[in-house]
């Protein structure tokens, strides 16, 4: 009896000294997680082969009437039309440039007759695609309206994780880079047939915004009207730090010496800026800085703000600063509004429909500057 009572005491001593090990329980937990996905992996994979034998055949689906289909998830060019109803048509391609290959929508208004109509370039906002975009502001009605070509490039997730681009990459040369990338594109879309290439307009949302300001920038004589929606001030930002600074408002414009200076006239293309006092993500203080430190690049002088609302909608407080007798720069402060596109689509992320609509108000700025002669820039 004392040798077994000896020997149990002995097992139980062991055991407990097993148990005390937490390197070992730890070692023998992760075997287990590791053997049991690989059987999970085993048996989806079984599951999968099964299901595939015992799926009837395919049968054709029965006609429906035609509906617009969703949106793209974030990051993908969408294989169809975005959810919009327009009479045109939309086309893919791509583009090859400094900063690699970047793809683009395109949209062909219907009934074109050969006659040379303007095109308005789009940039998106981060977390969005080119489809996205083009369903929030539902510009492709207004396109098919006006008589306009659109196009709408689309950030690789290769470039920008969130898929934003890359506005402040200024000291890596990754935003010039960029935007070298889309006036390339814009140069091969502007030399199709039917593509006006003397009427392009330029604007961006977000992200897209703070793009299409260093585009504009760096190629002044491509645009006759630029408009920045919810956008960072142009050269406020050179790094992903100072990039965060400057999104909250902690950063002062500084528009690019070797491009602009300060009484430069005609050398800029018109602005407009369109910017939420609600903006959670861009601070508000940032709209009214690009429109300060535009006009200061091309001489503008600010006139009386003024207050404009229609119907429910958000009220809008507008500047417009004037050079030679004309707005050169428009300043859109709205009420209310957060960080989403103004007036945009019902149910659609980064879109507030209550808001005045954006889309008509970016057209009508452009269509001021395209019905004016083109300034001379030398």
């Amino acid at each position: 009896m004392c040798r077994r009572a000896a020997q149990c005491r002995a097992i139980l001593c062991g055991m407990a000294r097993r148990r005390a090990s937490p390197s070992t329980l730890l070692r023998a937990y992760q075997r287990s997680l590791q053997a049991m996905g690989r059987a999970v992996a085993r048996a989806g994979k079984a599951g999968a082969r099964a299901l595939k034998k015992a799926a009837p055949p395919a049968r054709p689906a029965a006609r429906r009437p035609a509906r617009a289909p969703a949106p793209a998830p974030a990051g993908r060019t969408a294989a169809v039309r975005p959810p919009v109803k327009a009479r045109g048509t939309w086309s893919e391609g791509v583009t090859v440039g400094a900063a690699g290959a970047r793809r683009y929508r395109l949209y062909r208004p219907a009934g074109l007759a050969g006659q040379a109509v303007p095109l308005l370039v789009m940039l998106h906002g981060c977390r969005q695609s080119a489809a996205e975009l083009a369903a929030v502001s539902r510009m492709d009605r207004l396109a098919d309206q006006q008589d306009w070509m659109l196009l709408l490039p689309e950030q690789d997730r290769l470039a920008h994780p969130q898929g934003c681009w890359n506005w402040y990459g200024v000291r890596t040369g990754r935003a010039q880079a960029e935007a070298q990338t889309l006036l390339a594109m814009i140069e091969q879309v502007a030399a199709q047939p039917g593509c006006d290439p003397d009427r392009v307009a330029l604007a961006g949302l977000s992200a897209g915004a703070g793009m299409a300001a260093l585009m504009a920038e760096r190629a002044p004589g491509r645009f006759r009207a630029v408009a920045m929606h919810s956008g960072v001030a142009p050269g406020a930002a050179q790094s992903q730090a100072t990039a965060l600074a400057a999104m909250q408002g902690r950063r002062q414009p500084v528009l690019q010496a070797g491009h602009v200076a300060p009484g430069a006239a005609g050398r800029l293309p018109p602005l407009l800026v369109l910017q939420g006092r609600r903006d959670g993500v861009v601070a508000a203080s940032n709209g009214r800085a690009a429109a300060q430190a535009w006009a200061h690049a091309m001489g503008a002088l600010p006139g009386l703000p003024r207050t404009v609302q229609r119907g429910k909608r958000h009220a809008m407080h507008v500047t417009d600063y004037r050079l030679a007798g004309r707005a050169a720069v428009t300043l859109c402060e709205i009420d209310t509004l957060g960080h989403a596109w103004s007036g945009g689509a019902a149910d659609r992320p980064y879109s507030d429909p209550a808001g005045p609509d954006a889309s008509r108000l970016i057209v009508a700025f452009a269509r001021r500057q395209f019905a004016r002669a083109r300034p001379v820039t030398d």
